[in-house]
């Protein structure tokens, strides 16, 4: 895989526990929505993050935890950080994955993220609606707190765009003020399907949220090879 240099055009906040990262490559590169790509902090510490925004767009978009508790992703944060300052590109892998989204199906989807995992369905989600794919899709994001969906507004507006486009934002954690769903994200969608059979499942989060919800989903009639997660070829 070459190593690609990108120029940081932007680092913003997103929530206090999470950024927005902008990258442009230097070399024009192609990848896949629902693909990842590798920030290289050193020839031998390389980290992967889902990339946000739709194949085609030639500006790239990451969102980066900045947890404390979190070092591999603040870590990367702080790296970036310091290049930005510094005016310096950063060296990236792009690209990576075999999670991608399908267009040739003709199967109804279901995109489920837990937390910052969202970027990964956000890829897909844009590039459904920018292709005008007219296939019923469900898109599930957990997180724990309200204050964690940070681009429930962007979801809402792409849900509106297509009658086919359902979007179901899932609080663990929540207030009397939030009228939505509560509890595991992935036992959202167990509820919702009483089979999973016909649906192409793309997921992304945790490696351990992914093993949970890959076993549960297979017992609710989940076709493995309709099932899509860079996480489990790890678990």
């Amino acid at each position: 895989m070459t190593l690609i240099a990108c120029t940081i055009d932007a680092i913003e906040p997103l929530t206090p526990t999470v950024n927005r990262v902008l990258l442009t490559p230097t070399t024009p590169i192609s990848y896949q929505s629902g693909q990842y790509l590798q920030l290289c902090l050193t020839a031998e510490d390389k980290r992967p993050f889902s990339i946000a925004s739709h194949a085609g767009s030639k500006q790239i978009e990451l969102h980066i935890g900045a947890s404390v508790a979190d070092n591999f992703s603040s870590q990367a944060l702080a790296h970036l950080q310091q290049l930005f300052a510094a005016k310096q590109p950063v060296l990236a892998e792009i690209g990576l994955g075999d999670a991608q989204l399908r267009t040739d199906s003709k199967r109804p989807l279901i995109l489920l993220a837990g937390g910052t995992g969202f970027s990964y369905i956000y890829s897909i989600a844009q590039t459904l609606a920018k292709q005008n794919i007219q296939r019923p899709v469900f898109a599930y994001w957990g997180v724990r707190d309200v204050e964690a969906l940070y681009h429930h507004p962007e979801m809402q507006q792409w849900a509106s765009t297509n009658q086919l486009y359902q979007f179901i934002p899932v609080i663990q954690h929540s207030t009397p003020e939030w009228q939505g769903r509560t509890g595991l994200v992935h036992q959202a969608v167990l509820d919702d399907f009483a089979s999973l059979a016909e649906y192409d499942i793309y997921i992304a989060g945790p490696f351990a949220m992914a093993g949970v919800v890959r076993d549960a989903f297979l017992q609710q009639g989940a076709k493995r090879e309709n099932m899509f997660c860079d996480a489990f070829a790890y678990i």
